[in-house]
């Protein structure tokens, strides 16, 4: 029984719990949810031009837009961030004199997220039919119009919920970041949780913060599914009411 006690201690001590979320809810929260946030924006804008290289005639950027996409898929995240926070961040601070890794770290996010993006749109325009294109193309519409107009749009649509998941591993994948040395105002939920342990020799302070992260990512689950089945199934229609319908009838045969 004292082994249970100590280990119910060690993982659900609520008065750690309760002395670490306070930083977690105004400081980690917030610049998670700006790394994740700001990652996957700059990402989207990278990944459609990928995309958009991926499925262009030239072979040339068609190439390009590959071995990116294979770099940056196929070296661990944690391998990136540290590549790019530590190596390029004498180069910036010889430059702007700013010692702030908060934007390599948003680099670092966004070149990985931009390699699986550009992947997810480069699929949803493959999945249109090519019929769209010849539609629009008829109709008077160039390659580069048929694409931003009827193609792009259509591919983006049907794409959205791996956008989301994407979205959800960017949210976990910040918690990575903590490597490139924040400052104090600049720790994100994990960074916040793992000292905490650290300093208390208790882990409850991670459970907390993997509590917070389910916080974030479970609804966005929900949401990916949502939005896959309104893709699926479209939206329902609306149905009268029986007592309705019956008053219309009346109506008619007066």
């Amino acid at each position: 029984m004292d082994a249970l006690d100590q280990l119910f201690q060690t993982f659900f001590d609520w008065k750690a719990m309760g002395a670490v979320l306070p930083a977690m809810f105004t400081v980690g929260l917030p610049n998670t949810l700006i790394l994740a946030i700001t990652s996957g924006i700059l990402g989207c804008v990278l990944g459609m031009v990928l995309a958009v290289m991926g499925t262009s005639r030239v072979s040339v950027l068609r190439w390009l837009s590959r071995i990116y996409t294979d770099i940056f898929r196929g070296v661990p995240a944690i391998v990136i961030i540290l590549l790019i926070g530590i190596g390029l961040g004498p180069v910036v601070r010889q430059v702007t004199g700013s010692t702030n890794p908060f934007p390599l770290a948003i680099l670092a996010l966004t070149l990985m997220a931009a390699a699986y993006i550009g992947e997810i749109f480069r699929s949803g325009i493959e999945s249109v039919e090519k019929g769209q294109m010849e539609a629009s193309r008829a109709l008077g519409f160039s390659y580069s119009s048929s694409m931003q107009l009827v193609v792009i749009p259509q591919g983006v649509r049907r794409v959205l919920p791996a956008l989301v998941n994407q979205l959800i591993t960017l949210i976990k994948e910040s918690s990575l970041v903590y490597l490139l040395g924040l400052l104090a105002s600049q720790r994100e939920i994990f960074r916040i949780g793992n000292d905490a342990a650290a300093n208390s020799g208790n882990l409850s302070p991670l459970i907390a913060a993997a509590m917070l992260y389910l916080l974030l990512t479970v609804p966005l689950t929900h949401l990916v599914n949502y939005i896959d089945r309104r893709l699926r199934t479209g939206r329902p229609e609306k149905k009268e009411p029986d007592d309705l319908a019956a008053v219309v009838g009346k109506g008619a045969q007066a």
